[in-house]
Parts: C-alpha cells; sequence; structure tokens
C-alpha cells in the first residue's frame, strides 16, 4: 500500500528514497515529478513573462486585457499544453521520434527543431547581456547613473547629479525637473542609461549591415552562458532536472523582494493603477483579442518542441493531465505578479520625474536594459536591487535554454538511436553548444541587436502557429481523434475530458488559425527605435520564418518517394499510416492493440529488434529487475 502511495506522489519515486529505479533504462526518466514539473515551469516561465505581458497588458485596456487573455488561456493555451505533454509521454521520444504516428509529417518535428535552434541561438545572447548588466552592477555606484562617462553625449540629461544623494522629496526637485522637461521638448533627451546601452554596452552601430568588432565584453559573457547552461545538462534531465530546484524557484524570491519594495515607493500606487485600470471599451477591438492569444501561445512555448521533449521522460502513467494545468496556470499567473513588479517601480519613476508612466513605460530589451535599470538607480542601495534583477533575468533565461538545447540534443539521439550516441550523449550536447555559440558570434557584434531582434520577430512568428495547427490537424484527423483518445485513456486510466475533446478537435484548432489570421493582418515592417530595416533584411527574416514551415512539405514529399506502393495513392496511404513501432516505448505498457502489433511484427520478422533493452530484457531473463547495477550490466552484456 506505501509503495502504491509513494508512486502516485512522486512519478514513481519516494519522497527522500535512496535510490530511484529508472523505468526506462535507455533513456532514463525524470528523478521525480517535481523535477518535470519545475523544467517546465521554469521553460515556460521566460523573459516575455517580465517584459512583455506588462507591456501587452497596459496598452491593451490594462485590467481589462486579462477577460481576453484567461479567457485564451482556457480554450487554447491549457489544451494544446496538454496534447504536447501527452503526445511526447506516450511514445517517449523527442519531436522527431513522436511522428511515428503519422511519419509523413515527421517535418513538423523538424520544423520545430529549426525553430529552437533559432530562439536557442539569440535567447542565450540575451542571457548573456544580462550577465553583462549582472557583473556590471557590482560597484557601489551603477555605471548607468550619471553622465559624466566616457560614453555620454552632451544631449544626456541625468535625473541624478554626481554630488547628490537620492531625494524622496519632490517639492524640492520640482523646479529642476520643470526645466528638464522643457529642455525635453526642444532637444532629444538621452537618459544614462540609454546612452550606456547603446553607445557603451552594444556600441552600436547605424546600420544593420555594419558590424563593425565583436564585443569582446559579450563575446565573453555569451562563452560563460553557453558554458553554465552545458553544464546543467552534462548529464541530461538527471543534472538539469537537479538544477531547476532552484533555476525555477529564485526568481520568484527575487520577484517578492522587488514587488514588497517596489510598493513602498512613492507613486508605486500610480504605476500599478495604470497597470490594472480596466479600459473595457478595448475589448470590442479585435487586436487585444489576437494580442492575448499570442501572448497565451508563444509564452507557453507551443510548437517549440520543449513540452514533447520534457514530457517524454516521464514514466508512462505520470498524470500529465494535471501537469499540464499547473504549468500553464503557474505560468500566466506569474505573468500577472511580474506587472506588478514592473509597474511598481516605473510608477515611482513616473513620480520622480513629474511625467506619466506611459512616459517611462516600455517593453522587451528597452525595458529589461534602459527603463528599469534608470529606475533602479533612483533607490537607495540601488546596486543591491540591480544585481538581483538581473540574476532573476538570468536564471528565467537559463530555464528556458536549457529545454531549447535538451531538445535539439534529444532529436539527434532519439534519431540516431544506437548504443554509441546514448552513452556518449554529453559530447552531442557538447557539440551542440559549441555549435551555437559559434553562431551567436555574430550577435555580439555593434550590429548585433539588430539581428537579434530580426530573429526574435520572424523566426518564431507566425511558423509555429502553422507547425501547431498542422500538429492539431495531423493528431486529431490524419491519426483520428478515437485513437488518440483511447492512447490517452490507456496511458492515464482516464479519456481525456469532453472539454478537451472539443477544444482539440474545433476550438483550439480554430484560435490557432485566428491568430495566424491576426499575425498576417497586423504585420508591420520592424524596426528598433526610430532605425527602419532595410528590405533585404526584412526578406532575410521572411527566410528564416519560412525555413522551419517549408520542412514539412519538403519531408513530406520525400516521405512518399520512398513509401511502398505501385501507385500515388498506395505511396501516400503508406506515409500517412503510423509506423510498426509508434505506440508505448516499453514493451510492458504495450496492451490493447498495441501487443497484437507486437506479436504480429515478432512473427512477420523473428530477427527484428525489440524496440528497447527492457523488452530484451524481460524476454531474456526475468530475474534482472532487481538494482538498476545489474539491469544496466545486463543491457551493456545484450
Amino acid at each position: 500500500m506505501s509503495e502504491k502511495c509513494g508512486e502516485g506522489l512522486l512519478n514513481g519515486a519516494v519522497p527522500g528514497e535512496a535510490t530511484k529505479k529508472d523505468e526506462n533504462l535507455k533513456r532514463g526518466n525524470w528523478g521525480n515529478q517535481i523535477e518535470f514539473v519545475l523544467t517546465s515551469v521554469g521553460y515556460a516561465v521566460g523573459l516575455g513573462n517580465v517584459w512583455r505581458f506588462p507591456y501587452l497588458c497596459y496598452r491593451n485596456g490594462g485590467g481589462a486585457f486579462m477577460f481576453p487573455y484567461f479567457i485564451m488561456l482556457v480554450f487554447c493555451g491549457i489544451p494544446l499544453f496538454f496534447m504536447e505533454l501527452s503526445f511526447g509521454q506516450f511514445a517517449s521520444q523527442g519531436c522527431l521520434g513522436v511522428w511515428r504516428v503519422s511519419p509523413i509529417f515527421k517535418g513538423v518535428g523538424y520544423g520545430m527543431m529549426v525553430v529552437s535552434t533559432y530562439i536557442g541561438i539569440y535567447y542565450n545572447v540575451v542571457i548573456c547581456i544580462a550577465f553583462y548588466y549582472f557583473f556590471a552592477s557590482m560597484n557601489r555606484v551603477l555605471p548607468w547613473t550619471y553622465c559624466n562617462n566616457l560614453w555620454n553625449t552632451d544631449n544626456c540629461a541625468g535625473v541624478l547629479s554626481p554630488n547628490s544623494s537620492v531625494s524622496f522629496n519632490l517639492s524640492s526637485q520640482q523646479s529642476l525637473l520643470n526645466l528638464t522637461l522643457g529642455l525635453n521638448q526642444t532637444l532629444k533627451r538621452t537618459s544614462p542609461s540609454e546612452e550606456y546601452w547603446r553607445r557603451h554596452v552594444l556600441k552600436i552601430s547605424e546600420d544593420i549591415g555594419d558590424f563593425g568588432e565583436v564585443r569582446l565584453p559579450l563575446l565573453g559573457c555569451l562563452g560563460v552562458s553557453w558554458l553554465v547552461v552545458f553544464l546543467c545538462l552534462i548529464r541530461g534531465v538527471k543534472s538539469s532536472g537537479k538544477v531547476v530546484y532552484f533555476t525555477a524557484t529564485f526568481p520568484y524570491v527575487v520577484l517578492t523582494i522587488l514587488f514588497i519594495r517596489g510598493i513602498t515607493l512613492d507613486g508605486a500606487i500610480n504605476g500599478i493603477l495604470y497597470y490594472l485600470t480596466p479600459q473595457w471599451d478595448k475589448i470590442l477591438h479585435a487586436k487585444v483579442w489576437g494580442d492575448a492569444a499570442s501572448q497565451i501561445f508563444y509564452s507557453l512555448g507551443c510548437a517549440w518542441g520543449g513540452l514533447i521533449t520534457m514530457a517524454s521522460y516521464n514514466k508512462f502513467h505520470n498524470n500529465c493531465y494535471r501537469d499540464s494545468i499547473i504549468i500553464s496556470i503557474t505560468n500566466c499567473a506569474t505573468s500577472v505578479y511580474a506587472g506588478f513588479v514592473i509597474f511598481s517601480i516605473l510608477g515611482f519613476m513616473a513620480t520622480h520625474l513629474g511625467v506619466d508612466v506611459s512616459e517611462v513605460a516600455d517593453h522587451g530589451p528597452g525595458l529589461a536594459f534602459v527603463a528599469y535599470p534608470e529606475a533602479l538607480t533612483l533607490l537607495p542601495i540601488s546596486p543591491l536591487w540591480s544585481i538581483l534583477f538581473f540574476f532573476m533575468l538570468i536564471l528565467l533565461g537559463l530555464g528556458t535554454q536549457f529545454c531549447l538545447l535538451e531538445t535539439l540534443v534529444t532529436a539527434v539521439v532519439d534519431e540516431i538511436g544506437n548504443d554509441w550516441i546514448i552513452r556518449w550523449k554529453t559530447l552531442v550536447t557538447l557539440g551542440v553548444a559549441i555549435i551555437g555559440f559559434l553562431l551567436g558570434i555574430p550577435l555580439t557584434t555593434q550590429a548585433g541587436i539588430y539581428w537579434l531582434l530580426l530573429m526574435d520577430n520572424y523566426a518564431a512568428s507566425f511558423s509555429l502557429v502553422i507547425i501547431s495547427c498542422i500538429m492539431c490537424i495531423a493528431v486529431m484527423y490524419i491519426y483520428g481523434h478515437r485513437k488518440y483518445f483511447k492512447d490517452i485513456e490507456m496511458m492515464l486510466g482516464f479519456p481525456p475530458p469532453l472539454f478537451f475533446q472539443i477544444c482539440w478537435r474545433f476550438i483550439s484548432p480554430g484560435i490557432i488559425f485566428f491568430i495566424l489570421i491576426f499575425t498576417v493582418i497586423q504585420y508591420r515592417p520592424i524596426q528598433y527605435n526610430d532605425y527602419l530595416y532595410p528590405d533585404w533584411a526584412i526578406t532575410i527574416g521572411f527566410l528564416m520564418a519560412l525555413s522551419s514551415v517549408i520542412c514539412i512539405p519538403l519531408y513530406a514529399i520525400f516521405k512518399i518517394w520512398c513509401s511502398e506502393g505501385d501507385t500515388f495513392l498506395q505511396r501516400l496511404k503508406n506515409a500517412v499510416k503510423p509506423s510498426k513501432d509508434w505506440g508505448p516505448a516499453l514493451q510492458e505498457h504495450r496492451t490493447g492493440r498495441y501487443a497484437q502489433m507486437s506479436s504480429t511484427r515478432s512473427e512477420s520478422n523473428p530477427e527484428a529488434q525489440p524496440l528497447n533493452p527492457e523488452k530484451m530484457k524481460e524476454d531474456l531473463s526475468l530475474t534482472i529487475q532487481g538494482s538498476n547495477g545489474q539491469a544496466h550490466t545486463q543491457d551493456s552484456k545484450v
């Protein structure tokens, strides 16, 4: 009885148990269910929760935006999240191996890999910039506080002078602020933090084609970022599952500290009210619903391949239905909570400057590396708050980066699948990390920020929507919704609730299609501040977006060409139907129709290799189910 309780509590592992037996000895499993949940939370909760959601919220009606946001969460976010988790967990395969369900759609998996590659390259560059600011914050005075540095220009106008201390008495500074505001109307005022960002950290060039020099400090921080990611993934999910106990939880500690500090400042309530005050008339605008759907879709990391990959390391009977609800709600609650942290500080800054909150609010890199750092300079002990803030950004970024790298490594290892590649998986991880570092070097040049934003806007935009839509169609209509519902019932012990069945078949694909149409209608050529990207750069952006989508038809054509059959329809039918080794990875879980498939396969090909070492282990001996060490020894002998 106690064993059953422990198995239900922690994904088959009793808390405090000295040794935890992996169910899948070939691929390995999470140490316990908590590791999977924390990893998935770290994957879903990223930089966008801090620097994109609060901006979207105040721009689209404040508190009124929460209504369409949570509607989209319920009808699109959670169902898609559950689908991807159940898909990966059922097959115990990464984003390539799961397409044994319908081999013609394996190009969807390759598209996911391409998207994860693009995101992994530029995401780690953002982490390296956060590392740079983290190290720069370790000074008595933050270097972006004053205008007396070598990189500052005559247009620099800070709210503090080098000889003054921070004052919270606004009336004593009103004349100075009025003068500053007057100058802003005639001259282009630039803050010390903006000049530090543009002229010192980036040394930004005038054009995307003018690469200039490699910024060696950023290059060094990029090396540190990739080294940290590699070390945390050196043993795959066995090592990253332990790291996430810190990387996935400590950001909430920092958010809480910053929130408590923020709400105690003058003007914080103004910022929070600006963030939350509902403008109900905006709910009638299609753009608000489009932004809500897009934010939910991109925030949860759907169609990146990471959810499928992380779930593939679950034990077969893990309750991924419960996990999907917990992780999705945690992700969205974090976004709302981060808005309080951001706007309490921005409200204080707006009050200190005597301007409206909209004058200081920003999003993306502008919020993380310009607006918020400038607000921190107004606080006592500003280096402490700066260190905490950028350490939080680093951890949020690393949580996502772990899963992006593991997605690529798992796809490669599962696809090759031989004993050598599994034994030397660490070398594959190292190789992918080195390639990622080399591909990230151009983003550390003086034109790097232009390329970073280009990749962010195009590489993972409408292509993700197309990939997700095709995945829904392939699973629900090509493979068949009835068969998939039975697969989930076999895995979880109960079929998916009726609400999810309806969402998967009708509502979620409809919302995804709406997001795609909305993205096309709302498209505007990218620009960075006042810089307009040239046509050739925008063309490269579209090519990056198409490079992931084009994998789908190209692989479909290849698969049809290689399939058996005398006519095109016969080849198409064989390419669409599930492969013989589709289903649960372990023989002990292949029940019902999968047991019949396995027996038929064995009779037709007596020399066929079993699906995994566990099947061979069971066929050879029933006494091997002792310790992990004995089982591993037997596998190596086989």
